[in-house]
């Protein structure tokens, strides 16, 4: 893409001097190079894994980790997982300031944030999975290689996030893109769930019959020796286990980034219309939170998305205690990713046949009768998989649409503010801050509610009110929280009609600029 972009320049300058054709032409020989290779979107796609991978392990898994395998006190816990995504959602923004402000390199203005922060990211993501052999300061531990990884691995999502507007003017190949992104993304949830859960899911879980387990009598003492001796190697492998697939998640991690910044080049922004200086960062953010219709479609899709990261954070605990399905959690997060997987492509054909707000309501609503049902009926192992399959569809649908329609808000934005400029990154980097923080406060206030209500750390069963508060924080709360997601998404302005109207407009715009640089071109000899 860099070598079209020379040719291009060369291009114009051999035409300066008369010896090509018609410049009419030029559009068309322009417009042909915008259109992207199945190889360069593939490659792109795969970006998107690293972050979903690591993301999915962390999510479903942490929280348990932390509890039963660390050993944590609920409340620390607690701490860990609400600072942890807090900080995650103050570097977004962080991130994106220091994008906007990073000057062109030969790899790009994004590249090169990716392809250095990588190396650290695998790094303290494998940290995060190691239980130090310290009585104390375990809380620091995992607090300070949290958000340090968090730190890193937005280093590496929110410029990939904004890479979507650097590698095409044409928006349905960026919508195509887009698709190819979320399905490998959604594949790169099934690899985490498929890596982490099956490697850790070998290993016996280790618990606990009874709370008064340490003050039996003297007279079993003997036989508390050798159960507890059982408890402590159960432990060390499952410790192991959890490295083992820290391991194999950071290779992934590597791979996925190589192939990004081998396969991708990034171009400049195609859509400077007017002003060759760009504005102020504070100055964009302020003209990026007073834009309507991205208010509008972050706010609708803060709440959905928080549901199901409410139900992701606290489904591994769901599974294992209220539903007593302790070897089968496992199975039951694969077969929800593997349902998002599949269906992915049904929903990019739906949105492009029906229209993105439509494919919003038609994919998310459906989950609402099934979270329901997954508590209300007796436990049986069939309905769960029957729920994992719906929950992986909508799913599949909350993966999607947000980032096909993030590019849409940006083109409006463009349309309002010509003269405005290189702000995508805080387009990108501020939905991710507002979804991060709110998850942050919620997997908080989760963990909080565990443990007021009598979470036993390692125990094989909870109490009743565990049990209860666990039935509310996978239905009750969710359901909740979709229902006022998508009633906000209905003051979303951008239908189908007023997206086609802007993308006209937006070629319009284009094609006068071009016609002004190629004018300006050949009036240049005529000077001479």
């Amino acid at each position: 893409m860099a070598g079209g972009g020379g040719a291009e320049r060369a291009g114009v300058a051999v035409a300066a001097a008369g010896l090509l054709a018609p410049a009419r032409r030029q559009p068309r020989r322009r417009e042909c190079r915008e259109r992207l290779s199945v190889c360069s979107k593939l490659c792109y796609a795969v970006g998107g894994a690293p972050y979903q991978t690591t993301g999915c392990a962390l999510g479903f898994f942490l929280q348990i980790y932390l509890l039963d395998v660390a050993q944590l006190d609920p409340f620390y816990a607690s701490i860990i997982l609400f600072v942890g995504r807090a900080w995650d959602a103050i570097t977004d923004p962080l991130v994106g300031f220091f994008i906007s402000k990073t000057p062109w390199t030969r790899f790009g203005r994004l590249m090169p944030w990716i392809i250095f922060s990588t190396p650290f990211a695998v790094i303290s993501y494998f940290l995060i999975w190691f239980v130090p052999d310290i009585s104390r300061g375990q809380v620091l531990w995992y607090l300070v290689f949290y958000c340090l990884f968090q730190t890193l691995v937005t280093c590496f999502h929110v410029p990939y996030s904004a890479l979507t507007m650097f590698i095409s003017r044409e928006q349905s190949e960026r919508d195509s893109a887009t698709a190819y992104r979320m399905t490998v993304e959604v594949l790169g949830t099934v690899l985490g769930t498929a890596i982490q859960g099956q490697i850790v899911g070998q290993v016996v879980t280790p618990c606990i019959q009874s709370p008064l387990f340490a003050s039996e009598s003297n007279a079993s003492a003997s036989m508390g020796d050798v159960n507890m001796t059982h408890y402590s190697g159960s432990l060390t492998d499952m410790r192991n286990a959890y490295m083992v697939a820290a391991g194999v998640i950071g290779g992934l991690y590597i791979l996925c980034a190589i192939i990004l910044s081998v396969g991708v080049r990034e171009k400049r922004e195609s859509s400077e219309l007017q002003s060759d200086e760009p504005v102020s960062f504070f100055r964009g953010l302020k003209l990026v939170m007073n834009h309507g219709a991205y208010i509008k479609l972050i706010t609708g899709f803060l709440f959905t998305s928080l549901a199901f990261m409410l139900l992701e954070g606290n489904f591994a605990l769901f599974c294992t205690y209220t539903l007593g399905f302790r070897n089968e959690f496992q199975n039951i997060l694969l077969v929800i990713m593997l349902s998002a997987t599949l269906t992915i492509p049904f929903w990019q054909w739906f949105l492009t046949r029906y229209g993105k707000k439509t494919a919003v309501y038609a994919g998310i609503a459906p989950a609402i009768p099934f979270l329901i049902l997954v508590v209300t009926l007796p436990r049986n192992l069939v309905v769960t998989y029957i729920v994992a399959v719906a929950a992986g569809i909508s799913v599949a649908a909350t993966f999607l649409l947000p980032w096909s329609m993030l590019p849409d808000v940006v083109d409006d934005f463009k349309l309002q503010h010509p003269e405005s400029r290189g702000h995508e990154a805080i387009f990108f980097s501020f939905y991710v801050f507002f979804t991060k923080f709110t998850s942050g406060v919620s997997l908080g206030i989760s963990t909080l509610s565990l443990d007021f209500a009598g979470y036993q750390t390692r125990g094989c069963s909870q109490p009743n009110e565990v049990n209860i508060t666990l039935k509310m924080l996978v239905s009750a709360a969710p359901v909740g929280l979709i229902l006022l997601g998508l009633l906000l998404f209905s003051l979303y302005p951008i239908n189908e009609e007023k997206r086609m109207e802007n993308k006209k407009a937006l070629q319009d715009l284009r094609e006068e600029s071009n016609s002004s640089s190629e004018s300006d071109n050949t009036e240049l000899p005529s000077v001479v």
